[in-house]
């Protein structure tokens, strides 16, 4: 079930330390609409019957607050018909490499995951907001995930593992990224060496399953 599955992927992003308290979100489409984690609520006191449902027009259809950032989440599933969850974390690596306003470019060849040859860096804008939301879907353009300048990170995939995927490896690059800037200018691959990963990632691993 939708709301059972949802609860485990908050949990075990919690448990991944890509996010905690109430920091950060996540949903999962259901038929018409979806269903998000609520606003405020600590992960450890979270339970199935926490998680909110939403239409697509922004409304709430079960009890609860869902999470202040329901605009991009709704507003990825209408703009993006192949994504069936969305993640959004305050990872330390990520979030660190987002208060940067910087791009991740093709210092490693696993940026393929994020679906093309970088990670980009929305602009910022305040939480919650219809603006934030604009940037985060323009930043997402043939992406799997992306930052958010000063805030975080988002992550979809067709499903809540594969998003839960994506946002893993997204902040162990973040980490890696951040571990080679303090030792200088990491040399990137170029846009032929990234064709090639493309190629060699069509039969790898679930990414685009």
């Amino acid at each position: 079930m939708p709301r059972e599955a949802l609860l485990n992927s908050a949990l075990a992003l919690q448990a991944l330390g890509l996010n905690q308290g109430t920091s950060g979100n996540a949903s999962v489409r259901q038929g018409d609409g979806f269903v998000i984690t609520p606003s405020g609520m600590p992960i450890d006191e979270m339970n199935a019957n926490s998680m909110v449902e939403m239409n697509m027009l922004g409304g709430a259809i079960s009890a609860g607050k869902p999470s202040s950032e329901w605009r991009f989440h709704r507003d990825i599933y209408q703009a993006r018909q192949e994504v069936g969850a969305v993640i959004h974390t305050h990872s330390m690596f990520a979030t660190t490499l987002a208060c940067l306003r910087k791009d991740i470019p093709p210092f490693h060849y696993m940026i393929a995951v994020a679906g093309g040859d970088s990670i980009r860096c929305a602009p910022y804008a305040l939480f919650g907001t219809q603006a934030l939301s604009d940037h985060a879907i323009e930043a997402l353009k043939k992406r799997r995930a992306c930052l958010l300048a000063n805030h975080g990170m988002i992550a979809v995939g067709k499903t809540l593992q594969q998003a839960q995927e994506v946002a893993k490896e997204v902040e162990t690059l973040c980490e890696q990224y951040w571990r080679a800037l303090q030792i200088g200018e990491p040399h990137n691959l170029t846009a032929e060496e990234m064709q090639d990963v493309f190629e060699q990632f069509k039969g790898y691993g679930n990414w685009n399953k």
